[in-house]
Order: structure tokens, then sequence, then C-alpha cells
């Protein structure tokens, strides 16, 4: 594709008043409203005493400058300044300059950052009620808990600290921050944020993991769960405080289990008649019999964790896998890798369901794509209202996917800022009759008037 016209220096000029350069935030922030954005941050947020006389003031169309900026891809304070060009400071009331919304972040205490992620917690409920956000989510829902560390770098940034990261199956310490998130998901649905929390780098993965689990419990039930619950996690999430906290509430676990001698003990009690092939990449069906060949199998064994008043008996579900390694062995080498579970569903099922919570890496995914590509300020509490403000952009996406319908329903974030958010469109008012003219022939317009006609025609159900 090559330019039609020949242009000159003077043919580019940034005139043009009327022009948004994100049509798609009208429709996407109209659906924030209707779950209660702006009532719940008034609600919750009180920023009571501050360093800066304003820096406090209207912190609803502050945060809320901030999600919509986050909503167009913004990754650091100064990126959401895009959200002033053009014509959105006509379309849109309350948008802040980034230095503005950077001394109101800095206000931020750990305290306030609780306050907000009641916020994240009640806008999820919200936008579950209002949108099928969590098809399915009745009959069994997923919680997947897991930590990440996003580095940072100098020496300006509070609670940043050495923690251990894996990159390309390598352990290393590296320098950040360290979230600690919980998803919600269905067999159906995308998951979403159900609670999120910035720690400091060095901060043990399951540090904190027990109560935010029984806090997205809550936050599940909230949203529908009426059926079953299943936690999952791997090894750093497999202690007394989660398995007891799962127990208490009645859901179901799905974790692994730290190897020990006694658990060393119980894989070798299972007898080798036991093990059962399951699909794994590169599983084959033998054309003479029919059964399958596989590189990995599944067993199970009755196990008590803990001792005293913490002990629990489930089962101990073992995945063995051919160690790679040992290609040329006389007899097979395996890896074992066990999970403690209290699902009654079948081993080889049991496994499978499990092996799904890396469902929770398309939600790292999508954030270190988007807002937390960078922890932008120096500030621990700035740093935590961002990553809390990431989390219910991220929700907030999911559920104009959902109403799109079609592929957007579980489309990446990325795709949801390119095709329904990040749309330009000329502002106008003929006869004061606000109008949006948006490209003709843009490739996803069927799915953007479905958002657009959903949202801007809603009318809230009657109190009876």
């Amino acid at each position: 594709m090559q330019s039609s016209h020949t242009f000159t220096a003077g043919s580019a000029v940034f005139d043009e008043y009327n022009l948004v350069s994100a049509a798609g935030l009208v429709p996407v922030l109209g659906l924030a409203e209707q779950a209660g954005l702006s009532e719940l941050i008034d609600t919750h947020v009180d920023l009571a005493s501050t360093r800066v006389a304003s820096g406090a003031a209207n912190p609803a169309g502050k945060l809320t400058s901030i999600i919509g900026g986050m909503l167009t891809g913004a990754d650091s304070i100064d990126d959401v300044d895009t959200i002033r060009a053009g014509g959105s400071p006509i379309v849109f009331d309350q948008v802040y300059a980034p230095s503005t919304l950077g001394i109101f972040l800095r206000e931020f205490t750990f305290g306030h950052s609780l306050q907000l992620g009641a916020v994240l917690r009640r806008h999820l409920i919200g936008l579950a009620a209002r949108t099928p956000l969590l098809p399915g989510i009745a009959g069994r829902a997923f919680l997947d808990i897991d930590s990440l560390l996003r580095p940072v770098y100098g020496h300006q940034k509070q609670g940043a600290s050495y923690g251990h990261a894996k990159i390309a199956g390598r352990a290393l310490l590296r320098k950040g921050l360290s979230p600690l998130v919980t998803t919600l998901s269905t067999a159906q649905a995308a998951p979403v944020v159900a609670e999120m929390r910035l720690r400091a780098g060095k901060t043990g993965s399951g540090r904190g993991a027990a109560s935010q689990l029984r806090s997205a419990i809550s936050t599940a039930r909230a949203c529908g769960a009426t059926g079953k619950i299943m936690v999952r996690g791997d090894s750093a999430f497999g202690n007394k405080a989660v398995i007891g906290s799962a127990v208490a509430a009645g859901i179901e676990f799905s974790l692994v289990m730290t190897r020990n001698p006694r658990v060393t003990r119980a894989i070798e009690s299972i007898d080798e008649q036991e093990w059962t092939p399951v699909h794994y990449p590169g599983a084959v069906t033998d054309p003479d019999t029919g059964e399958l060949i596989s590189d990995a199998e599944v067993a199970e064994v009755e196990y008590t964790a803990f001792s005293g008043r913490h002990k629990v008996t489930a089962r101990l579900i073992v995945r063995r896998v051919k160690d790679a390694n040992h290609p040329d062995a006389l007899f097979p080498v395996w890896r074992y890798h066990p999970f403690f579970t209290n699902s009654d569903l079948p081993t080889v099922d049991a496994d499978i369901i499990h092996r799904k919570h890396s469902i929770v890496e398309t939600v790292f995914a999508d954030l270190i794509d988007g807002p937390l590509a960078h922890v932008p300020s120096g500030r621990f509490g700035a740093n935590s209202a961002w990553v809390l403000c990431a989390a219910i952009t991220h929700n907030l996406l999911r559920a104009a996917g959902t109403v799109c319908g079609g592929s957007h329903a579980v489309a990446r974030g990325s795709t949801l800022r390119r095709h329904v958010v990040n749309v330009p469109a000329r502002f106008a008012r003929p006869a004061r009759k606000p109008v949006l003219h948006l490209p003709i022939h843009w490739p996803r317009q069927n799915d953007w008037k479905t958002l657009w006609n959903n949202v801007i025609d809603y009318e809230p159900p009657q109190a009876a």
C-alpha cells in the first residue's frame, strides 16, 4: 500500500477540535456507570487527610479518568493525557491532566487501597448483573490464585525488592513489585479479576492468599455462583491456611502440594496398575488396540495433609510425565506432579480441570500488555491504586466484549482496545443533537453498534 497523494511538510496540521480518537470510550464508560462505578467510588473511597490540599478532591472523576486512559492503552500516568486530545473534553466531563492525577495517586495509602479494592469487588458484581459476563456461573465457578513479579528499575520505588521469578524455565532473582491476583471464571467465560493486591517484591507468593481467597469467595457468590466453586493454585498456595479457608467456606480446592517425604511415600504407594494414560501433547491412539498411548499418566491415593486441628483428608492426584532428559532409558524415567483436591470428579477429569489453572496467565498477559507494562510511581500507595485501576479496567473491557458478542466475548484486551475502544470519530451537534461520525466500512462496525445500542438504549429495571 502506497500513498496516493504528494504531501508536503505543511500537510499535517493538528487543528481538529471535534475529532475524538477513542470514541469507544463513550459506550464503555457508559457501561461502567450503569454498573455503578462513580457511585461506588464516592461511597467507598475517602481520602480524608492529604499532603496537597486539593489532592483528594473529586476521586470519582480522577479515578474514572485513569481508567479511561487505561482503556485506550495507557501504561503510565503521562499516557493518560491522550484522553484530553481533540474533542474528548467536549464529549466527557471531568477529564483531568496527568499532573493532577499523579498528585491524586500519591495521596493513596494502604488503607485507601483497601477502599479501592472494595470498589473493584462491587463493580465486578454490578457488571455481572448488567452483562452476560460469567455464563454458567450457577453451575461451577473457578477461582484461580497466583502472583507475578513486575520488574522495576532505579532506587526510588517504595517496596521494590528482589523476588524469585521464572523466565524461559529458569529461576532467577529480579527487583520488582509483586501483585497477588485471584481471578473468577467459568467453563464458558474468560477470567475476570475478583481480587488484586500489590505487595513488595520479596513477599512470598502465598502470603495473604487465605484472606484474599475468603473475600473472592464472597464476591463469586454475589456474582451468582450458587453451585460449586473450586479454587486452583500452584504449590505456593497448597498450605494449611488456604486449604483451611476453602474447607471452612465449603468450596472445592485443587492445589499443588510441595514435595516432601510424606507426599513421596504416598506416591510410591500407588500400584503400577492404577496409572491411567491421559491426553497430553504427543498422545496417540493405538490403531490395533484402541488404547491411548501417552507420555503422561494419572493415578490417585487418599492422603491426609497437615496435623492436629488443621488435618485434612482428601485425594492426592498425581500426574507423572516421562522425563525428556532420559529419552533412551531402558525403563521410563518419570517426573511426578501431585495436587491435592476434595472434588468428586473422576481422576482424569480432575487432572484436566486442574491444569486449566493456567488460564490465570491470560489475565497476566493482558495486564502486562496494557496498564501493568510499568508500575509508574515511586510511591507504593500510588502503585497499589494503579494496580487496582488496572483490574477494574480489565473487568470493564471483558464486560464490553461480552456485550459485543461473538469472538469479542473471549478476546484479548489489546484486541478489544483496537476493535472497540480506539475507534476515531468526529463529534458534531446538528440541531443540538450529539452525533459521532465514525469511519465508514469499519471492520467491526456491527459489533461496535451492538455495544452502542445495548448501552445507550439501556433502561434500568424498575423497582418492584
